[in-house]
């Protein structure tokens, strides 16, 4: 007989609340990963913003559920994962946005996303101190928000072992076991363990794994830095998105947490690929430079710590989930393209529904747009 019904590979903000999600269902549930304990992946690299504030009907969905999992958390369970409901802003300061976000509207509306485009004054309203000068307005969407990976992590940790998932950690997995075509378990350094069915929850190491048992998942490692300053007092929670590309970067994006520190990141252009999560000297002058531009009331706020962690890009920028169609038992959930933090409760609750085969009319069309054998020419996700 199998150990387990599931193993999920990867302890992260992807296999945590999958682990979850199954142990509520009843699912007996293994969860390995090669650190000694939850989030020490990727996780702990995660800035913490969740939004539903996306172009995609399956992310839309998908991180709607995420929103609630994350909003109703402490009043659940008691339990503070510091959920701050700062909403997304979106500050438009050319033509080329503004049709952009605005076309956007109609669909994201249709998929039960809160959100409006607002007017120049309303924007500062928001972002006190933003930089009025040729401000043509924004989107807000005030149901987005930002919570603590490390947090979040930790308690839906405990609320999966509460209700009977088990967690095998300094378990480094070698391979995918596989007879016949079917999986049977996972190899690791910590020994063997065998179930019908395991989940890929591996993130930026997830081609590498699928590599063990010849299966090729267009899944690439690229490293994004992050920085928190010094707390203050609280002048906007919100996540203010710059989309206006620079030199060195197509976007970057802050809020503040409830600590008052801001948090940020940017995103490189061009991509910087590979495993490195060593920081660099470029992205704080970079970064900072765009910050005070839109913000100058920041200019003399002190950084205290950088980071870098790592991004598991797909072609398209969407994830892949879904039933392997090779390997009988195996399951995607990876590639979540550096917002596996807001997507994976959402993504578990889908998983866990498919593992008892018993998905929803939502679930269908997140599955077929997170499908791992869709057209992933069609170009990346307009708010990536």
């Amino acid at each position: 007989m199998p150990d387990y019904d599931v193993i999920i590979v990867g302890a992260g903000s992807v296999g945590v609340p999958t682990a979850m999600a199954l142990a509520d269902k009843g699912v007996k549930t293994l969860v390995v990963d090669k650190h000694p304990s939850v989030g020490q992946g990727e996780n702990k690299h995660a800035i913490g913003g969740i939004r539903a504030t996306h172009t995609d009907p399956a992310k839309i969905l998908v991180c709607l559920k995420s929103l609630d999992v994350f909003s109703t958390w402490r009043e659940r369970f008691g339990q503070e994962i510091e959920w701050l409901k700062g909403g997304y802003i979106f500050p438009v300061y050319r033509e080329t946005e503004e049709k952009l976000l605005k076309s956007f509207l109609p669909f994201q509306k249709e998929y039960g996303l809160n959100i409006d485009f607002k007017g120049p004054d309303d924007i500062a309203a928001a972002v006190p101190g933003i930089n009025r000068e040729g401000l043509i307005g924004g989107t807000i969407s005030p149901d987005d928000g930002s919570a603590s990976p490390l947090l979040a992590c930790n308690f839906f940790f405990q609320r999966a072992r509460a209700l009977g998932a088990t967690f095998q950690f300094k378990a480094d997995v070698t391979g995918i076991l596989v007879e016949k075509g079917a999986v049977t378990g996972v190899a690791t350094s910590a020994g063997r363990f065998s179930a019908p069915v395991v989940i890929d929850a591996a993130g930026p190491y997830s081609a590498d794994l699928n590599r063990s048992l010849g299966v090729d998942i267009p899944v690439v490692s690229e490293s994004h830095e992050g920085a928190v300053t010094e707390p203050v007092q609280m002048f906007c929670p919100a996540m203010v998105v710059d989309m206006r590309p620079a030199e060195g970067s197509l976007n970057y994006y802050y809020y503040q947490n409830k600590h008052g520190q801001l948090i940020f990141c940017i995103t490189p252009d061009p991509p910087i690929p590979g495993t490195s999560h060593d920081e660099t000297s470029r992205f704080l002058p970079q970064v900072c430079s765009r910050m005070v531009s839109l913000m100058p009331r920041l200019k003399h706020i002190r950084v205290r710590r950088v980071w870098r962690g790592l991004y598991p890009m797909t072609p398209d920028g969407s994830p892949f989930v879904g039933w392997n169609r090779k390997v009988d038992g195996l399951l995607h959930a990876t590639g979540m393209c550096g917002q596996g933090f807001m997507l994976g409760p959402g993504v578990g609750e889908v998983v866990a529904r498919m593992v008892i085969r018993n998905e929803t009319p939502e679930d269908r069309i997140v599955l077929e747009k997170f499908s791992l054998y869709r057209d992933l020419g069609a170009g990346m996700e307009a708010l990536k």
